[in-house]
């Protein structure tokens, strides 16, 4: 069996079908061992037939590998079968979900260009943009995620990009992606979104729409916190300033590390469904308990875009936050009394995780930037895992108690 001919094999039998699907065989492009599970090509090089071969292939003359900074094959069939799942022309995956970011406005926009971002954004994401774009001439300016009106008056004549999370982090906030997307069309402005709390699984800001989406692959897409990636996809012209980008300043996925992702894969859609039955079930729990004040989770009808949650996602998410009594010092006597879920920022993974985003996610933002985003130090995230759902109740029971 050649190469070529499996490939193409492979390639012609996943035409039309189905999400599950793809997420399991997209990409996979088999050697001429006939191995099963996906290679592993851990390689900083790769060698020529002849002096000719080597100067066309970095020429781009003749498509093949060159070097593992931007051509490697495992990492390949990761952003292969990131693009089939999020309906891209393309997908570039990158070392961190930061790295994606600072990827796409590297690539795509320059000194004197206009950026748009949402309010309720990562701090990290913040801090990017706050205190090393605009360092280099890009301009920047925040509006509320939800105000639509508040976006279109925003926008100036020299818009590059609008940059959302939908749902955000960490107050689980929507944003109409196809109204926000007409909007920023109508203008000449691109569209990006942040599918990282929804995943493919849950929701596809490509086909509402959006012209870019980015993920951190640390998150869901790894799904068991084992290491760090991210992604951008979209379509292949602008996924090309972007790989120029990444084969000169080298912000590259490992390989080790995309071939962990494609595990991840291939068990998203399935992990994806029990987070979110989990963590509707804690956060309808929550709001019936005394000491907690507010829940941010779209699954609740009490929260205001619960009918746009529904219309646009194909489930709520794994994260829930929620306010309690007593401010910081509360937030901090409920965290240190769990005794099962991890203290720890990160999210996305197997087992259930608690943070004070005040002090943590966000902590490094001015106080003033915190508020504008919502960050209240009575505020707590938690990012449900796949543990029995009782057994994360008691443990909350255990927080409300130190209350």
């Amino acid at each position: 069996m050649s190469q070529d001919w499996d490939a193409g094999r492979l390639d012609s039998d996943l035409e039309g079908v189905a999400f599950d699907t793809l997420a399991v065989r997209a990409g996979q492009h088999r050697t001429p061992e006939g191995e099963h599970g996906d290679a592993m090509f851990l390689t900083s090089s790769y060698v020529f037939r002849t002096a000719a071969d080597a100067a066309a292939r970095f020429s781009g003359e003749v498509a093949g590998n060159v070097y593992s900074r931007y051509t490697n094959p495992t990492v390949r069939a990761f952003e292969e079968r990131i693009a089939a799942l999020e309906g891209a022309e393309q997908a570039v995956a990158t070392a961190t979900g930061m790295a994606a970011i600072l990827s796409v406005v590297m690539s795509l926009c320059s000194a004197g260009d206009h950026i748009l971002v949402s309010r309720s954004v990562f701090g990290s994401t913040i801090s990017l943009f706050e205190k090393y774009f605009k360092r280099f001439g890009v301009q920047v300016d925040y509006v509320p995620l939800a105000e639509l009106a508040g976006w279109d008056a925003a926008i100036k004549p020299n818009t590059k990009l609008l940059f959302v999370e939908s749902p955000s982090n960490p107050l689980a906030e929507l944003v109409d992606i196809a109204a926000l997307a007409e909007i920023a069309h109508a203008k000449g402005a691109l569209l990006v979104v942040d599918n990282c709390f929804c995943t493919p699984a849950l929701q596809q800001p490509l086909k509402l729409g959006a012209d870019i989406v980015v993920h951190s692959a640390t998150k869901f897409i790894d799904g068991q916190g084992r290491c760090m990636g991210g992604v951008v996809a979209g379509r292949g012209e602008l996924m090309k300033e972007i790989v120029g980008f990444l084969r000169t300043a080298g912000p590259t996925l490992s390989p080790f590390n995309a071939w962990i992702f494609l595990k991840g894969l291939e068990t998203l859609n399935l992990r994806m469904r029990a987070h979110c039955a989990s963590a509707q079930a804690l956060a309808e729990w929550l709001e019936q308990q005394d000491g907690v004040e507010k829940v941010h989770y779209a699954g609740l009808k009490s929260h205001p875009q619960y009918e746009l949650a529904q219309r646009q996602q194909r489930g709520f998410g794994a994260v829930v936050s929620f306010e309690v009594k007593g401010g910081k010092e509360g937030a901090w006597r409920f965290i240190d009394a769990t005794r099962l879920i991890s203290i720890t920022a990160n999210l996305g993974d197997s087992k259930t995780t608690i943070t004070h985003p005040a002090t943590t996610s966000h902590g490094r933002l001015a106080p003033q930037e915190r508020e504008a985003a919502g960050i209240r130090d009575s505020l707590i995230r938690i990012a449900v895992g796949l543990e029995d759902v009782s057994d994360l109740q008691a443990d909350l029971a255990r927080g409300l108690a130190a209350l």
